[in-house]
């Protein structure tokens, strides 16, 4: 692989939170030809935590429809952008992959709605934030090994995902005790493929929420039209595909937007690493060296304000979104009353002091899906809740 001198170097990882034991003749624990972070990559693929995403949310709640997007599927077209932009970057594909898979991972059911609920829920008590539990998922709950918690991933995947948005000042209680446990050096910036990830998770949900926003009727096409640069993208495509239906051409629209925003992000962020010599020296630069343009950034920051808006914010999305919170919210009260409603292994580990039996329960409702959450709902009150598909 033609990687650049600034790129990780999986040969030269800072290794794992907990030592493998390799057996005496070398292959008990290589099963195949992979370097670390492709095993870390294949870790977050096999994991359980990793598969609940198929049920939860990303736009909608509990979508009734096959065509809309969730955490999933999110999460692998942020894969496939950000692999891409580490291609041309010549970074790490894998850890790059490693790091857009699993990024949404510590998400509660319902998304947005979930968190706050179950923030609400721990105010006093730390508070809940779904990067955090990201690593606290990885890193101590989803735990399929017979000899350590957790997924034991390389220090640069943890690193990654605790500062793929950049230096975390303030940490909160979660993400504090995991780096006091495995320290992730939290002041400094994140490698060059973690800054990758976080621009391949905006592309891909900038773009891809466009397209369910549009399928679902709550975007209008000429308000997101209004904006010059996604007008100019439109006229492209019509001059193209003249005679094409309209819901074809939106589509091309958003591969059209897709492209546009990973060229600028290559072109951009090429000259920033050209004289980087290593991936220290991308952690020590002080400011982020895969970055849009100027002028991307700007557009990018209008339509994202377009999206909250005019999706995440509209008012059917609302009203499905206190719902869900109460929802959330009434779960926590009966299982920190009652944890036996947990079931046998989470009720009965439940501790009996805070915070940490309010943070227990905490773990287990941000690993439901969204329809286990409205299935534990209806056992706990007998009664199925309503208003919780908006699409």
């Amino acid at each position: 692989m033609d990687r650049a001198p600034y790129a990780a170097d999986p040969a030269h990882s800072r290794g794992r939170e907990f030592a493998i034991d390799i057996p005496a003749d070398g292959r008990g624990e290589t099963r195949g030809p992979r370097g670390p972070f492709q095993r870390d990559r294949d870790r977050v693929i096999h994991s359980i935590a990793f598969r609940r995403l198929a049920g939860k949310t990303q736009v909608f709640v509990a979508p009734d429809g096959d065509h809309y997007r969730v955490r999933l599927t999110h999460s692998l077209e942020c894969a496939q952008v950000g692999r891409v932009v580490a291609r041309a970057l010549r970074l790490d594909e894998d850890l790059t992959e490693a790091l857009c898979l699993a990024h949404d991972i510590g998400h509660p059911p319902f998304g947005h709605a979930g968190e706050g609920a179950l923030d609400a829920a721990l105010q006093g008590k730390g508070g809940w934030d779904h990067n955090a539990h990201c690593l606290r998922t990885l890193m101590r709950l989803d735990s399929p090994y017979c000899d350590h918690p957790g997924l034991n991933l390389s220090w640069e995947v943890l690193e990654g995902l605790a500062k793929h948005n950049g230096p975390v000042a303030q940490p909160n209680w979660a993400l504090a005790a995991l780096d006091a446990d495995f320290p992730l050096d939290l002041a400094r910036h994140a490698s060059a493929e973690a800054q990758v990830a976080a621009l391949a998770d905006d592309i891909a949900y900038d773009n891809h929420d466009i397209d369910d926003g549009l399928r679902a009727g709550f975007l209008d096409l000429d308000a997101l039209l209004a904006m010059d640069f996604v007008a100019d993208q439109w006229r492209n495509v019509e001059r193209r595909f003249p005679r094409a239906a309209l819901a074809a051409k939106q589509r091309e629209l958003v591969r059209g937007q897709i492209g546009l925003m990973v060229n600028d992000l290559v072109e951009t962020s090429r000259p920033l690493l050209a004289d980087v010599g290593s991936v220290e020296e991308v952690r020590d630069a002080g400011r982020p060296l895969v970055r849009f343009s100027d002028q991307m950034a700007a557009q990018e920051r209008e339509l994202k304000a377009f999206m909250y808006e005019n999706l995440y914010h509209h008012p059917q999305q609302h009203g499905t979104a206190d719902k869900a919170q109460a929802l959330v919210a009434q779960l926590f009260a009966a299982y920190e009353q009652e944890p036996e409603r947990m079931g046998e292994n989470w009720g009965g580990a439940a501790p009996l002091e805070e915070p940490a039996r309010s943070r227990h329960v905490a773990d287990y409702i941000a690993g439901m899906t969204d329809r286990f959450a409205m299935d534990a709902y209806a056992r706990t009150f007998g009664r199925v809740p309503q208003g919780l598909s908006n699409v």
